[in-house]
């Protein structure tokens, strides 16, 4: 599996100062054995202009001993290498092994890499098959043959091997504490963007949707000179900015909310009188003309419509408010009970299917909003439904509370609408709405009585299967 680099901002920091050291080692450890190498390799080369090839030139006439080849001449260090060649052949290759001279079987390879040396007195390193690699300068002899003089590679490449061993121990062990080191560091400086990030989680964790909010603290340790300080400060403007709006939110909705309450409080009344001379009207001995009576219907229909659209305004804006609600024992199956029958004697078109379990199940609240809420949802899936359609009302008890469900295999609700389903004013069918007497407000009412509940209310619709479940905590 493919390890993916670190996505955290101290892991990569941490990573880089690792990395950068480690280049850095890396340079610093080959510029360091490549300078010794050379080193090396420089005094091996004097050596070997020093020996002025005395070794060399003592293969030359070993039958006749002169100046060139006595005994003390030919005193060199262990593991000096010597090779005479004429006419671009060898003709007597020897090493100094234990102060003695040990003739070499050389191959047909080594014999070319010797042939191959430049005779410039210069050093140059070969390798050979018996020896390994040698450090060799080659001059013009006496008898117009090659005279090779070397010195074996072996200390300065074990030196050089040391030397990077060492390296990488000491470099190994530089980049664990750097590593160790550099993570603590780089956690230490980024503490006030930690609590910058805390602060912003703390902020989206909020409920801003509605509501009054309290903000928290601002950051401190907000310093302009760094790049932290300087988001600190942005984010500490911009808390105050979204304080300032959620002021405003909350202030308007305070004032429409009081002004809900108050116009259908007084509301109430004016459409009772009208409500009340309407069926007087109606109620009047004597011929009424067609016209006027069906005048005065319109007006009764009219001012029933309005009293329970001033009923759920007045509703919503108690709850808005966060009126206490009732806390006593509700038996839900009976609630659920009363409200089918009521829905089956309304829309005695549909098929009112129950699922209930054995035992009745209780829950505390108001049992008067919770049977106004069921209510309400068995009225959408008769009114938004045609005849003729299942609707099954079911009621389950779980871990995380009491669960409460409508379903209907009717045609569905749209999908732009569902996201807003329960909003108020909305409908799906503003005709048939209007003509049924819906207010758009009914599942509105439902939502926010289980909210005042402590539960939650949503909805999944596709054609052929609408549910609306409320879940009631225990």
């Amino acid at each position: 599996m493919r390890r993916l680099p670190p996505r955290t901002l101290r892991g990569q920091l941490t990573a880089g100062l690792v990395t950068l050291l480690a280049l850095a080692c890396l340079v610093v450890g080959i510029t360091t054995a490549l300078a010794l190498r050379g080193f090396l390799m420089g005094r091996l080369d004097e050596q070997l202009s020093a020996s002025g090839g005395r070794f060399a030139a003592s293969l030359e006439h070993e039958a006749r001993p002169d100046a060139d080849n006595r005994p003390d001449t030919r005193g060199q260090a262990e593991a000096t290498f010597g090779a005479r060649l004429l006419h671009g052949t060898v003709t007597q290759a020897a090493v100094v092994d234990e102060a003695t001279d040990r003739a070499l079987h050389l191959t047909l390879r080594d014999r070319r890499v010797l042939a191959g040396v430049p005779v410039d007195g210069s050093g140059h390193s070969i390798r050979l098959s018996a020896l390994g690699g040698y450090r060799v300068t080659a001059v013009d002899g006496d008898d117009q043959d090659v005279l090779i003089t070397g010195l074996p590679l072996h200390p300065v490449e074990e030196t050089v091997h040391r030397l990077e061993a060492v390296e990488a121990v000491l470099f190994g062990a530089a980049l664990v504490v750097t590593g160790i080191a550099g993570a603590l560091w780089v956690r230490i400086s980024l503490r006030p963007l930690q609590r910058v990030t805390a602060r912003a989680a703390e902020v989206a964790g909020l409920p801003l949707a509605s509501g009054e909010v309290a903000m928290p603290e601002p950051l401190p340790d907000t310093d302009p000179r760094t790049e932290v300080g300087q988001v600190g400060t942005a984010l500490n403007h911009m808390l105050g900015r979204v304080e300032d709006a959620l002021t405003r939110r909350q202030a308007s909705e305070e004032r429409l909310r009081h002004f809900a309450a108050d116009a259908s409080h007084e509301l109430r009344t004016p459409v009772a009188n009208i409500r009340g001379h309407a069926e007087l009207a109606l109620r009047r001995h004597g011929p009424i003309p067609a016209e006027v009576r069906h005048a005065l219907e319109r007006i009764d229909a009219e001012s029933q419509r309005m009293t329970r659209l001033v009923d759920d305004l007045l509703l919503l804006a108690r709850l808005d408010a966060g009126r206490p609600l009732e806390h006593e024992p509700v038996d839900l199956t009976l609630l659920i009970l009363n409200a089918t029958e009521d829905a089956r004697a309304a829309g005695p078109g549909h098929r009112w299917l129950l699922n209930l379990p054995e035992e009745p199940v209780t829950v505390a609240g108001d049992a008067h909003r919770l049977q106004q809420a069921i209510g309400n949802l068995l009225a959408n899936a008769r009114t938004h439904t045609p005849p003729g359609t299942d609707v099954t009302i079911g009621l389950t008890t779980e871990p995380a509370g009491v669960s409460v469900s409508v379903s209907d295999n009717g045609p569905g609700i749209p999908e732009k609408l569902q996201p807003e389903v329960f909003g108020r004013f909305v409908r799906a069918d503003h005709a048939r709405s209007r003509s049924t007497g819906s207010t758009g407000l009914g599942l509105a009412i439902v939502h926010a009585v289980i909210t005042a509940h402590g539960g939650t209310a949503t909805v999944t619709s596709s054609p052929g299967h609408t549910t609306f479940r409320l879940t009631l905590p225990n």
